[in-house]
């Protein structure tokens, strides 16, 4: 039984992958000042004494006594990381000073859950991690892009200067049960707009692409890359099926036999293109890739927000 600390564990992936973790026999502690994270998200997780859940804000000193730390703690839908962009970048940069000094005094292996957003608006496709990225330091999402890349450089930082086993996973786009119902991602816009009716929302011509990674497979991706032996480069984790967008959504509307129509908008600020992951190196390193299809993760996605 290992002690685990999970900062943005009341979260969307934050939720599930606590609930792995439990399930594999750990004792787990779950940080989470609620700003994105839910109370209903581990709801049911508190009737396991081995659960512990701390409402707290991860841009302060922690002080826990663990053997793993998986920092998840920082909101990831543009909707969220824009509305306070000064605490986006706090909680990116000193949430992570915070985990890794906890780390450096405890002796505890500490994961960053960085992100595909480190690229930016990339000129290399697929993005492998060798890729530096394409990123406007100075727009409206830089707040959080430049923000997790402040964060990967502490970490590895830290791993050179101090010693501390921080090991870095790039999350690509990840959708299922728990994501809330209006925070500005695409997956879970399209799937309320269908159910109610309403058109669909698109930014741009739709022409730009995702790949989309089911929950259930990134839980698995961030904890092999924990208990990795040796994890010494930043890894992509995510699913390799690109789509556009536009393909999203008649495939959301023909799932929810939906009357929506689909309708266009501006495409925001230094929104992306194209995002794709190369996940040779976790394939190779961690013998992970996805299992769950982008259509079945759909299907018990669409099947969570019909119960809502």
């Amino acid at each position: 039984m290992s002690r685990i600390l999970v900062t943005g564990g009341a979260g969307f992936i934050g939720a599930h992958l606590c609930e792995r973790l439990l399930g594999l026999g750990n004792r787990v502690i779950c940080l989470d000042n609620m700003f994105t994270g839910r109370y209903e998200n581990v709801a049911e997780l508190l009737k396991n004494p081995d659960f512990e859940l701390v409402n707290a804000n991860v841009i302060n000193p922690l002080d826990y006594d663990v053997d793993r730390i998986y920092n998840l703690a920082c909101p990831a839908s543009p909707i969220h990381y824009q509305y306070d962009p000064i605490m986006t970048t706090k909680t990116c940069v000193m949430g992570a000073i915070n985990v890794l000094e906890l780390a450096k005094k405890t002796g505890a292996r500490v994961l960053q859950a960085s992100t595909s957003e480190i690229y930016g608006d990339p000129e290399v496709h697929p993005q492998p991690e060798s890729y530096r990225g394409n990123v406007n330091p100075i727009g409206p999402r830089a707040c959080y892009d430049e923000g997790k890349r402040v964060a990967e450089t502490l970490f590895f930082d830290y791993r050179r200067q101090n010693r501390v086993d921080g090991r870095v996973v790039r999350i690509f786009n990840t959708f299922g049960p728990k994501m809330l119902p209006g925070d500005g991602r695409v997956v879970s816009n399209f799937i309320v707009q269908a159910l109610r009716n309403k058109n669909i929302t698109v930014y741009g011509d739709g022409k730009q692409t995702r790949s989309f990674c089911y929950v259930s497979d990134m839980v698995e991706g961030l904890i092999k890359a924990m208990e990795a032996d040796e994890l010494a480069a930043p890894v992509n984790l995510g699913n390799p099926c690109e789509k556009t967008i536009i393909e999203l959504a008649e495939t959301i509307i023909k799932m929810t036999d939906s009357r929506s129509k689909i309708v266009f908008e501006d495409l925001p600020v230094d929104d992306p293109a194209r995002r794709k992951p190369d996940i040779s190196l976790a394939k190779r390193v961690l013998n992970w890739e996805p299992k769950v299809s982008v259509f079945e993760g759909l299907s018990k996605t669409v099947a969570y927000f019909m119960e809502k």
